[in-house]
């Protein structure tokens, strides 16, 4: 090979005012970049090298003339935001970032994929300074690169003030085949769509070749065609012409009012001889003899891996330079806007700082026993009732919110016309909803919300891991809870959904078993900075719990403990211990106070506890777990979901009475009865467990499920 990269000349940009120049030295620093990658790669015999030396050009063009970035500063509040989707070529994010001066040295990429290495095999947010999300699933990536650009533009319309504005940065994305394939994109991108999302530039690397070979075997559609009945602009470019990038990146930042896609044709493994432009350069290393070829066609030394010559190095590292200065001016824009509007100011750092201000607590709402409620209800009284005093709390439903109770009354719609509005429609999209709340996250400024039945959290499950993975403040709302949800039938009933939730690291789920517990699960949910929260309700109601001064129930606030007595046994000199614990979560938790009474009128004593959540139990000292359930005690769980999972705490000795097949159609109250969750029931199982004499209830056995 002759050459690598085109030595393009100087031409006018799109606006045509100041010349684009690409010199060699911008040439060097593209093939540093390839040869970065490719060495990276090779000592670890793992990894994705295609696509850094494929994407590099652009990736330069967009990281030297057009990001704002201050690589001494990665969390300056407005810096653009860089997205590598495509997860997989991470090896040209962390070239980036080492030669351009981030806190990311050389010997990090030469331990790539290693264990303890920053440079791990895909992009981790929180764990590599400069990486603003965790991206590898396809899809993913992109969808937080949505919500980025939501959370900026909201921030940018509510603190404007005047000629200040002091938010104003972009939202790039580099993402490939994959990404596009992927049904979170489609979803994220219709959406951003809609909104008319105008600092959304993604830079689209339409290298044709996945993993099986070309693209042609299973994606052969317009893309840019289907962008622009998205209501994207969308534009086609060489992929390698630095000149064409330059053009297409400046229009589409003109394009304020729309998102923008630029469909950049690339050569992936560009440069490798015998590799380039096949899949063979996709997801393993080249070997020797073709890096060496790579290499030579890129003007490298092929015997001294990971080389960046010197003035090469300078070159790239003049990105703290022009950062620090672009940091410099909107220091000096705050400071405008502190001077002319302090008020604003004040609140865009509390925003920002994600502070949650002062009174919402006292804010919460309380709720009147005896009365019956669905949790889903009292998940609406408490948003609506701090919202007032949290105006960064911004909500949405996949198109449910009539039905999760989600919408923030009094308070505009989130729209094209109303950038800073708090109520988030997001369609029937429950997976790009995800991801758009994580990126809304990370961004910050805003603390999102959003809402869906529990049995749809599966098409969501990715986005919700990658929350949990990154240790985001989200809060997941998930409505319609069980088979008490009554007749949509066994397609919209969760059965196994809450048991598969707690099953994932870092996420905490909370199961209220009142509007009371439901109170305190919001504020638990509010005041976690460190992970996502799922709180799961019931459609239906159930009773608000009597926990007054002349109540033998103990207060609410023994949630944040994951489990607590809510109900103790008496004790007497004949029984000084219960004779069995009921544990129940959510609505469940009722048939266990029931069947209390009933065991009681036979002379057996229990205890009941309300565990609405699991992990956060898990989380207590051995000697509250302990208290709570008394060993040797026989446990008896009652969920209406799957058992598996609750013989941590019931054992060998004791009993789950759970619901391991699907619902049916019919009224909630009837599927209970049905199904054996009535307190009758569970008072002749506990019974039977005992060992006691028959029930002296009209307990009968639970009928069989016809599915």
């Amino acid at each position: 090979m002759t050459a690598v990269a085109p030595m393009t000349p100087a031409t006018q940009n799109a606006t045509g005012s100041t010349p684009f120049a690409w010199t060699p030295l911008d040439d060097r620093a593209v093939n540093t970049i390839r040869g970065l990658a490719i060495d990276a790669v090779e000592k670890a015999n793992s990894g994705h090298p295609g696509m850094p030396m494929g994407a590099a050009t652009m990736a330069w063009v967009l990281w030297s003339r057009h990001l704002r970035h201050d690589p001494t500063e990665p969390a300056w509040a407005d810096r653009d935001r860089f997205v590598l989707s495509a997860g997989h070529g991470s090896m040209l994010l962390y070239a980036l970032l080492h030669l351009t001066g981030y806190d990311l040295p050389l010997e990090e990429l030469k331990r790539f994929r290693q264990w303890g290495s920053r440079a791990p095999g895909h992009p981790e947010y929180g764990h590599t300074v400069g990486v603003e999300t965790t991206t590898g699933p396809l899809g993913q990536g992109f969808g937080n690169a949505v919500g980025m650009a939501l959370a900026e533009r909201w921030l940018a319309t509510r603190f404007a003030s005047g000629a200040h504005r002091p938010i104003e940065h972009s939202t790039y994305v580099i993402a490939g085949d994959g990404d596009l394939m992927e049904g979170i994109a489609s979803e994220a991108a219709s959406f951003a769509g809609h909104q008319g999302l105008g600092r959304l530039i993604v830079l689209y690397d339409s290298n044709a070749i996945s993993i099986d070979g070309s693209t042609d075997l299973a994606f052969t559609e317009d893309v840019g065609a289907r962008f622009e009945a998205y209501r994207w602009h969308v534009q086609h470019v060489d992929g390698h012409d630095p000149a064409a990038v330059d053009a297409a990146l400046r229009a589409a930042k003109a394009e304020t009012n729309r998102p923008s896609l630029i469909v950049a044709r690339t050569v992936i493994g560009f440069g490798s001889p015998g590799k380039q432009g096949t899949a063979a350069a996709h997801g393993a290393a080249l070997g020797k003899k073709e890096l060496d070829l790579a290499k030579a066609a890129f003007g490298l030394p092929a015997d001294t891996p990971f080389y960046i010559a010197d003035d090469v190095k300078a070159y790239m590292g003049e990105s703290k330079t022009r950062g620090a200065a672009l940091r410099a001016e909107w220091d000096a824009k705050i400071m405008a806007l502190r001077a002319a509007d302090e008020k604003t100011a004040s609140g865009l750092d509390s925003a920002l700082a994600g502070e949650m201000g002062l009174g919402w607590v006292d804010a919460i709402p309380t709720f009147e026993a005896g009365k019956s409620m669905a949790t889903r209800k009292a998940s609406s009284a408490v948003v609506n009732a701090l919202a007032p005093k949290l105006p960064g709390l911004v909500g949405g439903s996949a198109d449910l919110s009539e039905s999760n109770l989600t919408v923030l009354h009094g308070q505009p719609d989130l729209q094209p016309t109303r950038g800073d509005g708090r109520n988030v429609h997001y369609g029937v999209r429950e997976h790009a909803m995800g991801a758009i709340m994580n990126g809304m996250a990370l961004h910050g400024g805003v603390r999102p919300y959003g809402g869906t039945f529990l049995i749809f959290s599966d098409y969501m499950r990715p986005s919700i891991r990658l929350a949990a993975l990154m240790g985001l403040p989200v809060i997941f709302v998930f409505t319609h809870d069980s088979i008490g949800q009554g007749e949509d039938g066994p397609t919209h009933q969760p059965v196994e959904q809450l048991m598969s939730l707690r099953m994932i690291p870092n996420l905490r789920v909370l199961r209220p078993a009142d509007a009371t517990e439901t109170a305190v699960s919001w504020r638990m949910a509010l005041e976690r900075l460190g992970g996502p929260t799922a709180l799961v309700l019931t459609r239906q109601d159930i009773p608000v719990l009597d926990r007054g001064p002349q109540s033998s129930l103990t207060p609410a606030d023994g949630v944040r403990h994951g489990a607590y007595v809510l109900s103790d046994a008496p004790r007497s000199e004949t029984a000084p211990v219960p004779a069995a614990v009921l544990v129940g979560t959510g609505s469940e938790v009722q048939p266990c106070l029931d069947a209390q009474q009933l065991l009681a009128a036979d002379g057996i004593a229990v205890r009941v506890v309300s565990m609405p959540s699991m992990e956060l139990f898990a989380e207590q000292p051995a000697g509250y777990r302990e208290s709570v359930f008394p060993p040797g005690i026989p446990v008896v769980s009652v969920e209406a979901g799957v058992s598996h999972g609750w013989e941590r705490y019931t054992g060998t000795e004791g009993l789950s009475i759970g619901l391991n097949h699907f619902g049916a159609s019919a009224p909630g109250p009837v599927l209970m009865k049905e199904f054996g969750f009535t307190g009758d029931q569970v008072a002749a199982r506990v019974k039977a467990l005992l060992g006691a004499p028959g029930p002296s209830t009209s307990a009968r056995a639970p009928a069989t499920a016809a599915h």
